[in-house]
């Protein structure tokens, strides 16, 4: 199974658009514009495929992490106590 068969299968599951697959990427700092995104999704035998890295695929992975769970705790701004 390659990157992009995971890639496919985690939007399907998930029920994901491109631009949500754009938004988790950008919680990660990872910029990536929509046609560079489709050519993922085509077929591999069409002009446009290009094959998914290794990179790329972790960056999802990560930032859809924070997007389901939120941002790691230890990244979070300590809340100030009111009360003392």
């Amino acid at each position: 199974m390659t990157n992009n068969d995971i890639l496919k299968k985690l939007r399907v599951a998930l029920s994901l658009k491109n631009t949500d697959i754009i938004t988790i990427l950008k919680l990660v700092d990872f910029n990536i514009t929509e046609s560079e995104l489709g050519a993922f999704f085509r077929a591999e035998d069409h002009p446009n495929f290009k094959p998914c890295g290794d990179q790329l695929l972790r960056n999802f992975l990560n930032g859809l992490i924070i997007y389901k769970r939120g941002p790691a705790l230890d990244k979070v701004q300590p809340v100030k106590k009111i009360l003392r």
